[in-house]
């Protein structure tokens, strides 16, 4: 089964996340749904628009969760609606031994998910961030152990400022 992990960025513009989820569910069609295993955080933005194609191609979604605190401190308000209907859908969740969320927990979840995958689709505009977490860590460390990677950013493609 191919288990494909997801990580980007989470301020897409509308329009950017519309071209994005046509280029994922692109890329998830070479896939036969009852072989696919999609990794997920959830978080907005590219996490969830790859869950619910995962799910929509009718794949199975496991869900990583940085911490136990996770749904509550760091899901924002307009996000837990969407969060709460993939989580239910998913066919396992694993939440990481972190009471907090913190670094130190998104750096386990992404390298528990990174043990795991076969594959990582980058919803990622190539720009590394000034602490060098985020997308950009999760990348070269997909590289780093070998990981196929496979970067989506669209021509026109933008991340909302602020």
């Amino acid at each position: 089964m191919p288990t494909i992990a997801i990580t980007g960025h989470m301020n897409l513009t509308a329009a950017t996340a519309r071209v994005v989820d046509a280029a994922i569910r692109d890329l998830l069609a070479a896939h036969a749904p009852q072989d696919l295993i999609g990794l997920s955080c959830l978080a907005a933005g590219a996490d969830s628009i790859f869950a619910e194609a995962v799910l929509d191609h009718g794949g199975a979604l496991e869900v990583i969760l940085p911490a136990a605190d996770y749904r509550a401190r760091k899901v924002k308000s307009e996000h837990a609606k969407r969060f709460d209907r993939l989580l239910g859908q998913a066919t396992a969740a694993h939440t990481m031994d972190h009471a907090e969320s913190n670094r130190a927990a998104y750096e386990t979840a992404n390298a528990t998910m990174l043990s795991r995958a076969e594959k990582l689709f980058a919803v990622w505009d190539g720009q590394a961030p000034a602490d060098q977490g985020g997308t950009a860590a999760v990348v070269a460390a997909a590289r780093e152990r070998g990981i196929p990677v496979v970067v989506i950013w669209p021509e026109g493609a933008e991340r909302r400022q602020g």
